[in-house]
C-alpha cells in the first residue's frame, strides 16, 4: 500500500476504535503510531517521532493557558459566582412565563464567560438551577433540556479552551478569536430564550410561575455579580488591549477568581488542594488528547492526505459554499459521537487546508476566524443532539427521575435555534467579524 492509501485506511480504523469506546486520545495515538510503522517500514522513525512529537507538543508556551482557564472555572464555582448569576437573572425575569428557565440560560452565559467549558457549565448550573426549576413546577424534560443547552454557552462565550486550541492549530490570534465569538455567543443565548418562550406557549403546563421579586432585592442580587463582570472585563479586555498575553490573562483570571472565592469563604487550604488536583486531572486528560492528535495528524501529514484532499476538492470545481456546508454537516453529525476538543484536534488539520484555499471574498485571517466560530458552534450542537449528546447525559444523571426521552423531546427546540443561528452566521459573515479591526 502507498502512504496515501494507508492514510485513508486509518480513518475507518480510528472510527472503529472510538466505537469500541477506546479513549479518543489513545485511539489517535495508537493509529498514528501503527500508521507511521507501515509508512516508514520500521520502528526507528515511529519511535523517534514519539520522542520528538512529545517534546514539541508540550514545549508550546501557548498551552499553559489551558490549566489556567480550567483553574479559573473551578475557583469561580467555589466563589459562588454561579449562584449569584442565577439569582440575579431570576430576580429580573423569573416571574415571567418560562422566566426561571430564561434565568438559567442567562446564568449559563455569565458563567461561561469565566469558565470556558461546556460540560463544567452544564454540571455547575445544573446543581444551582435544577432545584429552583423543580420548585416552581417546571417539567423535568424541559428543565434538563434547558440546562443542557445552556451548558453549550460555556465554550462559545470567551474565554474558551477550545478556541485557544483552534488558534494554536491554525496559527491565529487568540484575542481576535475571543472577540469574534462574543456576538455569536450572545445570539446563542438570545436564541435559547426565544426557544423557551415558544416552548412554554406551545406547552402551557410545562412551566409554573413565581411571584415577582421586589426591586430592592433585584438590585441587591445584581450587585453580587460584579466579580464576574470584573474578571471577564479584565481577562478578555486586557488580552485584546494588549495589557498582557493570553497566558498572562488566564493567570490573572485564575488569581482574581481565587481571591474572590477566598473572600467569599469558598476557598481554604482543603478546597485549594482539591482545586489543584481537579485541574491537574483535567489538564492531563486534555493534554493526552492533544498529544494523540498531534501524533495522528503528524502521520497524516506524512501520508499527504490533507494536501491530496485539498487538491481533489479544488479540481472538482465545487462551490465554496457547498464545501463549507458539507463540512459543517460532517461536524454536526460526528459532534454527537465525541467531545468538541477531540473533534477540533482531529479534523482541523484536515479541513482547514481545504477551506483556506477557497474564495469566500474575505482575507485569510478573517476566513480562518469565521470558520473557527462556525465549527465551534456546530460541534457544540452535537452536545445536545440525541441520541448521544454528552450534555444531555450529564444533566440527566443529576435528575434521574426524568426519563431521557422527555429531555430529547424538549431539546429539539434548542437544536432548531442552533441550526437557524448557524444558517444566519454562514449567510452573513459580517455578524461574526463585526468587532474585528478591518
Amino acid at each position: 500500500m502507498s502512504g496515501l492509501e494507508i492514510g485513508i485506511a486509518s480513518f475507518p480504523a480510528l472510527m472503529l476504535l472510538i466505537f469500541l469506546r477506546v479513549p479518543i486520545g489513545l485511539a489517535m495515538f495508537v493509529v498514528g503510531l501503527v500508521g507511521l510503522y507501515f509508512v516508514t517500514d520500521g520502528t526507528t522513525v515511529a519511535f523517534a517521532r514519539l520522542k520528538n512529537e512529545t517534546y514539541t507538543t508540550f514545549s508550546s508556551y501557548s498551552l499553559t493557558i489551558v490549566p489556567m482557564f480550567l483553574l479559573m472555572g473551578h475557583f469561580a464555582t467555589l466563589g459562588g459566582m454561579s449562584s449569584a448569576l442565577f439569582k440575579a437573572a431570576e430576580g429580573f425575569v423569573g416571574h415571567r412565563k418560562g422566566g426561571v428557565a430564561m434565568a438559567a440560560i442567562g446564568a449559563c452565559a455569565g458563567f461561561g464567560a469565566i469558565c470556558g467549558s461546556s460540560l463544567a457549565t452544564a454540571a455547575t448550573m445544573g446543581r444551582v438551577a435544577l432545584p429552583e426549576l423543580k420548585q416552581y413546577g417546571y417539567a423535568g424534560g424541559f428543565s434538563t433540556a434547558t440546562l443542557a443547552a445552556g451548558g453549550t454557552l460555556g465554550i462559545l462565550i470567551p474565554p474558551s479552551v477550545v478556541l485557544v486550541i483552534y488558534a494554536i492549530l491554525t496559527e491565529q490570534n487568540i484575542a481576535k478569536l475571543f472577540l469574534a465569538a462574543f456576538i455569536p455567543g450572545l445570539l446563542a443565548a438570545l436564541g435559547y430564550v426565544i426557544a423557551i418562550s415558544i416552548y412554554v406557549r406551545r406547552n402551557p403546563g410545562s412551566a409554573g410561575t413565581r411571584p415577582p421579586v421586589p426591586y430592592t432585592d433585584r438590585f441587591r442580587a445584581l450587585r453580587d455579580v460584579w466579580p464576574v463582570l470584573v474578571v471577564f472585563g479584565l481577562v478578555v479586555g486586557g488580552i485584546y488591549l494588549g495589557w498582557f498575553t493570553p497566558t498572562e490573562g488566564a493567570a490573572v483570571g485564575a488569581f482574581g477568581t481565587g481571591l474572590i472565592a477566598y473572600l467569599n469563604g469558598g476557598l481554604n487550604w482543603v478546597t485549594l488542594k482539591e482545586s489543584f488536583l481537579v485541574t491537574a486531572k483535567s489538564t492531563a486528560m486534555v493534554f493526552f488528547i492533544i498529544l494523540g492528535a498531534a501524533f495522528y495528524n503528524g502521520f497524516l501529514a506524512l501520508t499527504q492526505v490533507p494536501q491530496e484532499l485539498s487538491n481533489y476538492v479544488i479540481s472538482q470545481g465545487f462551490s465554496p459554499w457547498v464545501i463549507l456546508g458539507l463540512i459543517l454537516i460532517f461536524y454536526l453529525v460526528f459532534g454527537c459521537l465525541m467531545d468538541s476538543l477531540s473533534m477540533i484536534l482531529l479534523t482541523i488539520p484536515i479541513f482547514f487546508p481545504v477551506i483556506s484555499v477557497l474564495d469566500f471574498g474575505m482575507s485569510p485571517e478573517h476566513l480562518a476566524i469565521w470558520f473557527g466560530i462556525l465549527v465551534l458552534i456546530v460541534v457544540e450542537v452535537g452536545l445536545i443532539t440525541p441520541p448521544v449528546g454528552m450534555n444531555l447525559f450529564i444533566i440527566n444523571t443529576m435528575e434521574k427521575t426524568t426519563p431521557l426521552v422527555e429531555t430529547y423531546k424538549a431539546v429539539g427546540y434548542f437544536v432548531a435555534s442552533d441550526l437557524i443561528r448557524v444558517i444566519i452566521l454562514v449567510a452573513f459573515p459580517a455578524i461574526t467579524l463585526f468587532l474585528l479591526p478591518a
